[in-house]
């Protein structure tokens, strides 16, 4: 029994590592046309198109030249290095915030070398997401490095509750997805990534995809990491590794259902009204820190 228990972690992770990107995007979708009364495509529907699109030569625009060939290519293997350190923890969780930025330098390059002006205004957009997201994802992995531990008390559950909103506002953000960005209408080309590789198509619109889907799949298994590190019900009992990383697994999926809910239910506010919002919640996970710091 205990042989079995000693491999049966890294299978466990292996089987996540290779099927929770693509679940987590196929559950957005799916929750998300349940709650608009619609059946939807297959959870699985990204993996077919994927698998479809990567089969398919590039057609490249007039202004094409080098970004246009590395850049899906750069974006895909940093993706793949984030979705990997969030996986099986081989490094520091602080490399995130890095790789996150190489896989945007890469799609940046991409949609400006193209010149396409709808492909600009979306960049410009991913600069202000970044400029915004970055400082409140450093202070939020900081405290995911720290051995803090939320207890089962009022005040933990509190200060766990709180924290949790800001992150999911961050993440909302880091992903464009609503109130921050509405991937379900062309209205003022809201789309940021959608209008940034409005000239990608073929193997490298794929690389892309897949950049975005190991992007998305490491925050949602982040947060539900987080959840499980800090909580003093897991810490307090002498849980086999294993049930953790099932726990953290069944957590990501969760939050992807929260995703597609929210973004059936929510609305895109104003782009204006976004740097507000993201400057607030600097400032209050910056004084929750503090709070927590000292308590």
């Amino acid at each position: 029994m205990e042989i079995i228990l000693k491999y049966l972690d890294p299978v466990i992770r292996i089987v996540s590592f290779f099927t929770l990107p693509f679940l987590c995007g196929g559950l957005i979708q799916k929750i998300r046309s349940y709650s608009q009364g619609r059946k939807g495509a297959p959870v699985l529907q990204i993996l077919y198109d994927t698998w479809r699109m990567i089969r398919k030569k590039p057609v490249d625009g007039p202004f094409s030249g080098f970004f246009t060939e590395a850049s899906p290519l750069i974006a895909f293997l940093a993706g793949l290095v984030v979705w990997s350190l969030a996986s099986f923890e081989w490094g520091s969780f602080l490399l995130i915030p890095f790789l996150i930025g190489v896989m945007r330098f890469a799609l940046l390059a991409y949609s400006v070398e193209n010149g396409t002006s709808f492909a600009g205004m979306g960049a410009a957009r991913e600069i202000i997401l970044y400029v915004f997201c970055e400082p409140i994802m450093i202070l939020v992995l900081v405290v995911f490095e720290s051995h803090l531990v939320f207890n089962a008390n009022f005040a933990s559950l509190a200060f766990g509750g709180l924290f949790l909103l800001g992150t999911s506002l961050v993440i909302l953000a880091e992903l464009a997805k609503p109130p921050f960005d509405d991937p379900r209408t062309h209205l003022e080309l809201t789309m940021v990534h959608e209008a940034m590789l409005l000239e990608a198509s073929g193997s490298r619109r794929a690389l892309f995809e897949l950049a975005q889907q190991f992007k998305t799949s490491s925050l949602f298994l982040f947060v539900a990491k987080m959840g499980v590190y800090h909580g003093e019900f897991f810490l307090s009992r002498s849980v086999p590794p294993f049930w953790l990383d099932v726990v953290a697994t069944l957590g990501a999926l969760f939050v992807s259902v929260c995703v597609g809910y929210i973004e059936a239910n929510s609305t895109r506010r104003k782009w204006l009204w976004i740097p507000e919002l993201l400057g607030l919640n600097f400032i209050f996970m910056l004084f929750l820190g503090i709070l927590l710091k000292l308590g």
